[in-house]
């Protein structure tokens, strides 16, 4: 298991950059054009990663929502961090549904990561800082 991120370094371990640089090459994203990869690490230190699928209709499926997807098939319900790596220099935020997905299995600690193709940390966030005043369900 490879440990979080360290702040001072603000990158992200190589074999997890790698990771996500192949799982992005793998995106279907023909309509969009807007390739993206999350790697969700679950508080048991597994790591799950996606890329994002479209379809013809535009409902697509979310790298973030697939890697969360394949952590709950997996038998794991917590979120340690996430990181997303989308298709240019910019950083590539979570879209709304997302931040509530990642809201639902994330606590106070987890860290949501924005990197480059470097593996750089562009921007970092905790889940209230992703999400402000989420809705909680029962």
């Amino acid at each position: 298991m490879t440990e979080p991120i360290d702040s001072t370094t603000k990158s992200i371990p190589p074999e997890w950059l790698e990771r996500l640089l192949t799982t992005r090459q793998n995106a279907y994203a023909p309509y969009s054009r807007h390739a993206v990869a999350a790697l969700v690490i679950s508080q048991g230190g597994k790591c799950f990663c996606s890329c994002n699928v479209e379809s013809a209709h535009y409902k697509s499926v979310c790298a973030e929502a697939g890697a969360i997807s394949a952590m709950v098939s997996a038998g794991e319900t917590g979120i340690r961090e996430v990181w997303v790596l989308g298709p240019g220099p910019d950083h590539c935020p979570p879209c709304g549904d997302c931040r509530q997905r990642i809201h639902e299995f994330a606590d106070e600690q987890t860290r949501i990561h924005l990197i480059n193709d470097a593996g750089t940390v562009l921007k970092s966030y905790s889940v209230s800082e992703l999400l402000p005043e989420a809705f909680s369900g029962p």
